[in-house]
């Protein structure tokens, strides 16, 4: 169905190519996988493949290309896009029209799909993909997941013979996640269709693939192969693939399913030890002070009665499903949107009567979509503007060199920030909010785009502010991530705060939320491989089999 024969791409003016040496197939109904670093060329390998490269990017092609016999960089996406369904990152870059179920209907107007027919199709990816509750909403009023959702549908309503979707879960809940990917799965199962997608949290998606393409970086041939083999050579990985290379476990567990076996031997095999209680912050000064908050739109209420803290020093992360008030609390936080009632504080002190941009000198706030704050011509500059808008570029709080350092942003420094990719983009639009060094950091969704040591990094920065005293309130999705960093874990549901404790305690109390090795380790109180690895004394000394593999034998 695709074939790639020593391919490569060279965008105008770059150095060095995007993709080289790409050599590899897709079967007709395969579901591939793409992986690999921010930046490496995942989203430039999809686009090859409807001719969006080069065709609307230009630069320098060598090599083969072959999609479903056709040719994408002779046809372009004319041609291509009446065979290859696309999906991108940012999914409002793809919508045209205000409602959902116009949208989705959109594609097929355009194609001349009669009117009956085109009801039907809307109607059944309305249902697959949990939207039918949403038809006529506004596309706008959407949560970041929910809009993810419906660019998903639009695609599938053309019934294409290939869907790419780049980062489709990035905006996703577990939930949701879970219900996309069961969508995916099944239509590839039933109906035959080829799918590919890239996806940084790998945890979610290893289950289903069939094949994983792993580019290592921008100009490196990939590796192709079984998820299995495939992950032998990468690092860094989800917590269940790292556990299983530590204890050598075979064959390596891709899912909590097929991990759980192995977990049971290892705690038969080995002396436990329970995680410690955590530590105590209530001590802590309160930088954020959240009372009796409700918030509602024209129509439906967002949030009623929340109360929260977020204290000096502290990392609390906030979550919930999509459209739970996440976004709209954070909003309201730094004076974006007015509440009908409630008291919110900093340090201290109320935000009602003080200007946004006087709020925000306190309290940097980070959106899901980080082109919203970039205007300037390179990377270096955005923070510098930042800077002069403050008053602060004599004598910065951080440095913009050192702090491009930090984000690993120093190699694109003279970049122009649109260019780069989401997590690139992400990472240019957080130095551009903390260059001010304030006193709480409000993130939504920060690790949207971004490879497991792009997270790293992104973690040990946001330690190093925490250990200065920042506050930090943290929207996301990522339950591996919460599991590695959070101090507290706060739940929205419904525009209600229904949990806030600890993350052992809160993690482990919804399935939705448990991270992997939770979800492993049930009764042991542990969050992350380290955690395990730690506590597991003695390692298992010994490759552990499955309990299949051993029927077998």
């Amino acid at each position: 169905m695709i074939r790639f024969d020593r391919f490569r791409y060279t965008y105008p003016g770059a150095s060095q190519p995007a993709l080289a040496d790409v050599t590899f197939a897709v079967e007709q109904g395969e579901l591939v996988l793409v992986t690999g670093l921010s930046g490496a060329g995942k989203s430039t390998l999809l686009r090859c493949i409807n001719g969006l490269v080069p065709h609307f990017s230009g630069g320098q092609v060598g090599g083969v290309i072959a999609v479903a016999g056709h040719d994408p960089v002779a046809e372009g996406p004319a041609v291509l896009s009446q065979i290859v369904g696309f999906v991108f990152q940012d999914p409002e870059s793809q919508f045209v029209v205000d409602e959902v179920a116009d949208e989705i209907a959109f594609a097929l107007e355009n194609a001349a799909v009669p009117r009956p027919e085109m009801r039907a199709r809307v109607e059944a990816v309305l249902e697959m993909m949990g939207l039918t509750p949403l038809r006529r909403r506004r596309i706008d009023t959407l949560s970041g997941g929910e809009k993810q959702r419906v660019a998903i549908a639009a695609a599938l309503a053309l019934r294409p013979q290939i869907l790419l979707l780049d980062e489709p879960t990035s905006q996703l809940d577990p939930r949701a996640s879970e219900e996309v990917l069961q969508a995916l799965v099944r239509l590839n199962r039933q109906l035959g269709l080829t799918i590919l997608l890239s996806e940084h949290r790998l945890e979610r998606v290893l289950p289903y693939v069939d094949r994983m393409v792993h580019l290592p970086g921008p100009g490196q041939p990939p590796q192709a192969g079984p998820p299995r083999s495939v992950l032998r050579h990468v690092d860094p990985l989800p917590p269940l693939v790292a556990l299983g290379r530590a204890l050598a476990w075979e064959p390596l567990p891709l899912s909590v399913e097929e991990g759980r076996p192995f977990a049971e031997r290892a705690l038969q095999d080995c002396q436990v030890r329970r995680a410690s209680s955590p530590a105590v912050l209530g001590d802590l000064e309160p930088i954020l002070k959240v009372e009796n908050l409700s918030f509602a739109f024209a129509g439906p209420v967002v949030l009623q009665g929340v109360n929260l803290v977020v204290r000096r020093g502290e990392l609390a992360a906030l979550m919930g499903r999509n459209g739970a008030g996440k976004t709209t609390l954070l909003r309201c936080i730094v004076g974006l949107l007015q509440p009908q009632e409630g008291e919110i504080a900093l340090a201290g002190r109320s935000i009602w009567g003080r200007e946004t941009a006087e709020v925000c000198r306190q309290a940097a706030y980070l959106p899901q979509e980080p082109d919203s704050l970039l205007f300037a011509d390179t990377v270096a500059e955005e923070l510098w503007v930042t800077l002069r808008n403050h008053g602060l570029q004599a004598q910065p709080p951080i440095h913009p060199h050192a702090l491009l350092d930090r984000l690993g942003l120093q190699a694109v420094r003279a970049a122009y920030p649109r260019d780069l990719s989401v997590g690139q983009r992400q990472r240019v639009a957080l130095g551009a909010v903390t260059v001010t060094a304030p006193r709480l950091l409000l993130l939504d969704e920060p690790t949207r785009g971004m490879d497991y040591a792009a997270k790293e990094s992104l973690l040990a920065l946001l330690r190093e502010w925490r250990a200065e005293g920042m506050g930090v309130l943290l929207v996301t999705h990522d339950v591996e991530l919460v599991a590695q960093a959070a101090d507290r874990v706060i739940v929205l549901e419904q525009g209600r705060v229904v949990a806030d404790g600890p993350p052992a305690e809160v993690l482990t109390a919804d399935a939705d939320f448990a991270p992997q090795v939770a979800r492993l380790f049930p009764a042991c109180g542990w969050l992350t491989a380290a955690e395990a690895l730690a506590r597991l004394t003695p390692p298992a000394a010994r490759p552990i089999q499955s309990s299949a593999e051993g029927d077998a034998a």
